[in-house]
């Protein structure tokens, strides 16, 4: 089912920071992911700062081929890049946001966070060797709920996805057939399914298909009011998605020694760690128009320093002070203007 992309557009108006950035513009495409939160941000910075942002919620894939034909200002991907195709490219990346992506289901007298999924009985669904909801592998974790006899639907994305690249490496973590059968990208060779294109897709098909399940971003099922089921974390807990699970996957990464920042969180060990956790990425170009280049990292910036109110309102995970200082002495290491004087 194709529908529309989401865009935030935000008019352009003088900026207060400073007069050289006046009819700037900023572009942005990529992950659906963080829409919601860039979404958000885009509508106080334009307030703070009178600068404008147009986001296109298209796709980390759609994103990654933007920035890298340089028709956008930065693109974002919920997959980080290696270094190798950053340095191909040209291409720098960072963290700008963290949350969750959680299992939606559409059933009868199934009440939101009730069912408990494994991540290798979701494994089986998303191969086509469970087939009904009350087969005896979701039974066994569901002791007690009157599951129906309905016909599953896998509901995954159409598009190339930062979000499926999360769930498909967090399923190639836990099920050693799904890693060598299917594995883990932004794009896959789907085993069965109904494809939908961005979070709003796969929701819109789950909505309207009985009996379906699918996976989106946390904010994005909370906001439209989706059934989701609770799933069971590496250390074997079952667990609801929240902000304290979604931080509990965040609290042992390593940005530091992580080249280009690429930390993926999925399937952390630590107690109580949302097993389908992930970073948001922003990609830039090394050497870019300073005009332009200088307002993105003011508007990340402003987001590292004044976005976390709104992050936690929207269920996703701020990057900590640290993690931006770290990105900001990174920025001025490696982002330079035509010139190679720093932009930051």
């Amino acid at each position: 089912m194709r529908m529309k992309h989401f865009f935030v557009s935000i008019a352009l108006a003088a900026t207060a920071f400073s007069a050289s950035a006046q009819n700037v513009n900023i572009t942005g495409a990529g992950a659906t992911f963080p829409y919601p939160i860039y979404a958000k941000w885009a509508e106080l910075y334009k307030a703070a700062s009178g600068v404008g942002l147009n986001y296109q919620s298209v796709g980390s894939g759609a994103g990654i081929k933007q920035i890298k034909a340089k028709t956008v200002d930065f693109g974002a991907s919920d997959m980080p890049l290696a270094a190798n195709e950053l340095n191909a490219a040209g291409l720098f990346q960072f963290p700008a946001i963290m949350g969750g992506v959680v299992p939606i289901v559409n059933l009868d007298g199934i009440a939101p966070g009730q069912m408990k999924l494994s991540g290798a009985v979701i494994a089986d669904i998303y191969m086509g060797k469970i087939v009904k909801w009350n087969a005896p592998q979701i039974a066994a974790l569901n002791p007690g709920v009157k599951l129906p006899a309905t016909d599953i639907t896998v509901v995954r994305r159409a598009d190339s996805s930062g979000t499926s690249f999360l769930w498909t490496d967090y399923l190639s973590k836990v099920s050693p057939t799904w890693k060598s059968t299917i594995g883990a990208g932004t794009t896959v060779k789907w085993a069965v399914g109904v494809g939908g294109k961005g979070n709003e897709g796969v929701a819109a098909n789950v909505q309207r298909i009985k009996g379906g399940i699918g996976y989106v971003e946390w904010a994005y099922a909370k906001k439209n009011k989706m059934s989701h089921t609770q799933l069971q974390g590496a250390d074997g807990s079952w667990l609801q998605p929240s902000d304290d699970a979604f931080k509990a996957a965040a609290a042992g990464a390593d940005w530091k020694g992580t080249p280009g920042f690429a930390v993926v969180l999925t399937n952390q060990a630590g107690k109580g760690a949302w097993p389908v956790t992930g970073a948001s990425y922003i990609l830039v170009h090394k050497t870019q128009a300073a005009a332009k280049g200088q307002q993105v990292l003011k508007f990340f910036d402003w987001a590292y320093k004044n976005g976390a109110p709104s992050a936690a309102e929207l269920d996703y995970v701020p990057m900590p002070a640290e993690v931006a200082k770290l990105v900001q002495d990174a920025w001025r290491a490696n982002l330079k203007d035509a010139s190679g004087k720093a932009l930051w």
